[in-house]
């Protein structure tokens, strides 16, 4: 009797859950504009924060994932496409709102910048294993506000301290709860496809 066991595919360094559909431009097209779309229903999951501009949103969640899964030219470029199609007046920034001239702009920016690092770490096997992903998110989280915190300080003639305040401390608690959602989805992903890196 022969108990010989399902052959494990193994991941070679270099990819990303999307890369795991087959290739082709159409793919990478309807990716972008899935990740775009994504982001834009995420960001109107919010809660206000009395005494600040921004709200706590599902959005910051979203561009993570999305550069993570995508990568980061994938990631990049839907963030940008979710940036440009909101600048242009579509409202799904967070609040459905809508345009660059508000106080939260730049934590949009600050997720573009994100999304692609997040991707470019994957690729090295960065949404792999808890401890890996959890990095991964809280660098993202870290890069977001290294942009949206000074964004918002400038946008509202507020000190850096009350930009901080305001743009920065009231959201680590649902940041840690994003992480901690990412680190059991991203690995679990990995697992169910069969591919460990």
């Amino acid at each position: 009797m022969s108990t010989a066991a399902a052959p494990v595919r193994t991941l070679r360094t270099g990819t990303v859950l999307a890369d795991l559909l087959p290739a082709s431009r159409v793919r990478d097209a309807a990716l972008v504009v899935g990740g775009a779309a994504l982001t834009g229903l995420a960001a109107q999951l919010t809660v206000p924060v009395p005494g600040s501009p921004v709200p706590v949103s599902g959005q910051t969640f979203a561009a993570l994932l999305v550069g993570t899964a995508l990568g980061a030219r994938r990631g990049f470029l839907s963030l940008a496409l979710y940036a440009v199609v909101g600048m242009a007046g579509v409202p799904w920034f967070a609040e459905a709102s809508s345009g660059y001239a508000m106080p939260s702009f730049g934590y949009i920016l600050g997720m573009l910048l994100a999304a692609t690092v997040v991707g470019a770490l994957a690729r090295r096997g960065a949404d792999r294993s808890v401890l890996r992903t959890a990095g991964t998110m809280v660098l993202g989280s870290a890069i977001i506000y290294a942009v949206g915190v000074p964004y918002l300080a400038l946008a509202t003639g507020m000190s850096l301290g009350q930009a901080v305040a305001a743009g920065l401390t009231p959201f680590l608690i649902g940041d840690a709860l994003k992480a901690a959602l990412a680190m059991g989805a991203l690995p679990a992903a990995w697992k169910l496809v069969g591919r460990k890196g």
